[in-house]
């Protein structure tokens, strides 16, 4: 089993995980998001290595349907995970961070939200690895997302 822990920012009322792997970003957990979301100006996204691969695709989120532009970013790192051709929508919404972090993306791991010391605990499994594929496909005009271990 491994473990690692990721710092939250201690000033919001939310999980924000201090991406300190990833460029310094801040990222939302989501545990009720199906797909990870980037919700700042793509400009940024593509600046750090986003790849456009599909426009306007309908998906469920923020209360009902969306819209969001798919991309792929060579390399997405989270703590100690590592998501190689990580998968992500952007669809622009005002929050407090630059991407939401999905459910999904910790499939088949523990993970614990500590908001009194502001940590984020992940426990990986014997059987999982900390190389994680995600990748998220339109399949007939319905979004499908997949996260295995590599």
């Amino acid at each position: 089993m491994k473990q690692f822990t990721v710092e939250l920012k201690d000033i919001e009322p939310r999980p924000i995980v201090m991406l300190k792997n990833f460029f310094g970003l801040d990222a939302m957990l989501d545990t009720g998001s199906l797909f990870p979301i980037w919700v700042d100006d793509e400009r940024i996204l593509k600046e750090i290595g986003g790849v456009l691969e599909g426009v306007n695709k309908p998906f469920g989120g923020f209360g009902g349907m969306t819209t969001g532009n798919l991309y792929r970013i060579p390399t997405f790192q989270l703590g100690d995970l590592i998501y190689p051709n990580f998968s992500i929508l952007a669809s622009p919404h005002k929050l407090p961070c630059q991407m939401l972090l999905s459910a999904t993306m910790f499939s088949r791991m523990m993970y614990e939200v500590d908001d009194q010391n502001h940590r984020l605990h992940v426990t990986v499994p014997d059987t999982e690895s900390l190389i994680r594929n995600l990748r998220i496909e339109d399949q007939n005009g319905r979004l499908h997302i997949f996260c295995t271990s590599d």
